[in-house]
């Protein structure tokens, strides 16, 4: 009777997945995108009349154009896009500005980041192919005017004045200011930049690539003076990188400080926008980072700065003479963050000094911290200060959700904002007097869309964005939480699991993991991966995504577990909720587990595969970091401390080219030989030392590609290598 009743379950389960479209790894590159054209850079106009966006373009979703839509309601209208203004010309970038796009994150083409220039929200600013535009919002429809023409010599990071009168770029390494008036000029502060290794007003590698600062310069509430850094570079080692092409290699040289050398030298200084007269700010000389900047409404400069090893984050302030407002400690090390805002009480600060990331008050003259938010899980970020009180985005469901709050200034317990529901995942973005929201919200399988609210309002305006593909819908793989405990045996981990579906017997699965500091993959957001997810599902694994300690969303003592220590708890983690999942889901094969990770997570997957003890069949290692003294001083000091020439315990243990005996079970590792990131260096360490051992293992090589291996075709290309692999190692032979 059981066999019947399992065959016939058996058969029922056929009969619903005929009846399901099939996914293909084709579909999942294709354009238009399955979860639909996802606006991006979105914005509130400083006046509030419009919210502003980047949208890909109709004919290519890898192409931005400007966008805007009226706050008060009606159909969005396109601005301006890179074709209406090149002419058909190709759209040039120099490596620089390559490079800059690379830390913000962005593969895309076109029109890739832009501001409003000025409060009065008529017009906007952007550079294209070595230019700068505006576009003005005029009765007659939008307008673009060139205010430059000399494409060889590519102007970056423009922004112009609080005014909107003058604007100031990077040109070369050197700082340019140009009146918006007719016929004028542009001229550089400081005349010929005489040495290249110098340069003024822009964000050195590791205030881009692990600071989240992307900017150098910052105007002064009156337009007169800018706070700008000078970024002195003599003394950062320089790395030589052969970008190979299938048809020609490129060789380019870059500044990259790696663990344990020497950083850029930056300093601050206050000049006059018309004398050019620069008055240095004096920081004492443990200032390593400058980790952000700016200017207090009433025109005072501040600076924050880490320490080398980054366990100090001083707030300083520089009027007649520097003033240190607040100084943040912690034995293992500072998050940066961006909640510093002024109040009517104070200034706005986050700290994990309790414990647990919460929103503090400061005194600005003598230093007092006054606690403001009592949230039960980790404060994400200030979002904006209004009459009403803070805006805040919070964790909820043990970091797997994130909910919107308003707290009143006077204290109290925070409200949540409209919109509140369970298995979801907000945030925002505010206009200047915190009055409106342009919220973000997701779910799984439901892909993020903006909304414009009021506070204390009631009303609720859908902003724009082309929907998902409608064959998304039958895709969906609602995720089953899994109760999995840590290494310790204490600890609870986050794990979301899908199960295969292919009915009948034990099947493969496939783990997708990250593992590192400063992230956190499962949470009810919505999810990247979900489509490809929905695919191996429908080739017959289960997929596993957890979250080991270390990972952000979480307490103080949950996050910091990488102190001192890169493959270890983390590694630890994943083998033990490895071998909870048969325990947990009996229909997986575990002798058929299999990992996928991309970075820190291709860290984790090269060296869970170096390890006599590994639960895996086989692993997909992509653009994995194997040498920590190749990776660079900011991030890798943060954890590791200094590497004294790769000797240090802490380096030494993480070494993967190390462990290269140890390999006994298929491993593909996936490199871009344009890395600037994670350098192609490290694929080639690893792959000479494994074929010293005598090991053999799977390569893949993308040529000219960065750290994201973006482009459709390339992509393509390897999510075909990796389901061959997968095919081969996992499933059972026929």
């Amino acid at each position: 009777m059981k066999t019947l009743l399992t065959l016939l379950a058996a058969c029922a389960t056929s009969a619903v997945l005929a009846q399901t479209p099939a996914l293909s790894l084709e579909r999942l590159t294709a354009d238009p995108p399955l979860a639909g054209r996802l606006p991006r850079q979105a914005e509130i106009s400083p006046g509030g009349q419009w919210v502003s966006f980047l949208r890909p373009s109709a004919a290519d979703s890898e192409v931005l154009e400007l966008w805007a839509q009226p706050s008060s309601g009606g159909e969005p209208r396109k601005l301006v896009s890179a074709a209406d203004l090149l002419g058909g010309a190709a759209q040039k970038l120099s490596e620089a500005e390559k490079m800059a796009l690379e830390r913000q994150r962005i593969s895309q083409r076109g029109i890739t980041g832009y501001q409003w220039c000025g409060a009065d929200d008529s017009a906007l600013l952007f550079p294209l192919s070595g230019d700068l535009y505006l576009v003005r919002l005029t009765a007659g429809g939008p307008q673009a005017q060139r205010l430059t023409s000399t494409p060889d010599a590519p102007k970056q990071d423009p922004r112009c004045a609080p005014d909107g009168k003058t604007l100031a770029y990077v040109q070369g390494g050197e700082l340019m200011v140009l009146p918006l008036q007719a016929g004028a000029q542009p001229r550089p502060l400081f005349g010929a930049r005489m040495d290249r290794q110098v340069s003024w007003g822009l964000a050195e590698f590791i205030a881009g690539e692990e600071l989240g600062r992307h900017r150098g310069y910052w105007w002064s509430p009156d337009g007169r003076q800018l706070l700008a850094l000078r970024v002195d570079e003599s003394k950062v080692g320089l790395k030589t990188r052969a970008q190979i092409f299938a048809d020609r290699t490129e060789m380019t040289e870059q500044r990259y400080p790696a663990a344990g050398e020497a950083n850029a030298s930056v300093s601050a200084f206050v000049i006059g926008v018309a004398t050019a007269e620069a008055l240095p700010l004096p920081l004492p000389a443990g200032a390593e980072y400058i980790a952000r900047a700016g200017w207090f409404k009433d025109g005072t400069p501040w600076l924050q700065w880490f320490n080398r090893d980054q366990t100090r984050l001083t707030l300083t302030e520089f009027k007649s003479a520097s003033h240190d407002i607040t100084v943040e400690t912690d034995a293992a090390w500072v998050e940066v963050h961006d909640d510093l805002m002024e109040t009517p009480r104070g200034l706005l600060w986050s700290s994990e000094a309790s414990g647990r990331r919460q929103l503090l008050l400061i005194d600005r003259a003598t230093g007092q911290r006054t606690p403001l938010t009592q949230q039960a899980e980790a404060v994400a970020h200030a979002i904006c200060v209004g009459e009403r009180g803070v805006v805040f985005a919070a964790a909820g469901d043990r970091g797997k959700s994130r909910e919107l709050y308003l707290q009143p200034l006077p204290g109290g317990k925070a409200l949540t904002l409209p919109g509140t529901a369970e298995h979801q995942w907000r945030d925002a973005k505010a206009d200047g007097s915190c009055s409106r929201l342009l919220i973000t919200r997701s779910a799984w399988g439901q892909p993020p869309r903006l909304e414009l609210r009021s506070l204390g309002r009631d009303g609720v305006i859908a902003l724009a964005g082309d929907a998902p593909d409608p064959a998304l819908a039958a895709f969906s793989n609602t995720p089953q939480p899994l109760d999995l405990v840590a290494a310790d045996g204490k600890t609870p981990l986050n794990a979301f699991f899908f199960p295969a579906k292919r009915p009948g017997g034990k099947h493969p699965a496939i783990v997708l993991a990250y593992g590192g500091p400063g992230s956190a993959t499962v949470n009810w957001g919505w999810g990247r991966d979900m489509p490809l997810i929905a695919y191996w599902q429908q080739r017959g694994y289960g997929v596993l995504m957890v979250d080991g300690r270390g990972m952000e969303n979480r307490d103080r003592d949950f996050t910091r577990a990488h102190y001192r220590s890169f493959g270890k708890h983390e590694i630890a983690d994943l083998f033990a909720a490895v071998r909870q999942l048969p325990s947990v889901v009996n229909s997986v094969d575990a002798t058929r587990i299999g990992f996928f990770g991309w970075s820190y997570g291709g860290f984790l997957g090269a060296r869970s595969m170096l390890d006599a003890d590994t639960p895996f069949a086989a692993a997909v290692a992509v653009a994995p970091v194997t040498d920590w003294t190749l990776y660079d001083t900011a991030y890798t000091e943060r954890y590791l401390g200094m590497p004294d020439g790769g000797k240090a315990a802490t380096y030494a243990s993480a070494n993967l080219p190390a462990r290269a005996s140890l390999l006994s079970r298929p491993l593909l590792l996936v490199h871009g030989t344009a890395d600037d990131n994670v350098l192609f260096e490290h694929t080639l360490r690893l792959v000479e030392a494994l074929q010293t051992a005598g090991k053999t293992f799977d390569l893949q090589i993308y040529p000219g590609k960065a750290h994201g291996i973006a482009g459709r075709a390339a992509r393509l290309h390897l999510y075909r290598t990796m389901d061959a692999f997968f095919e081969r190692h996992l499933k059972p032979a026929p």
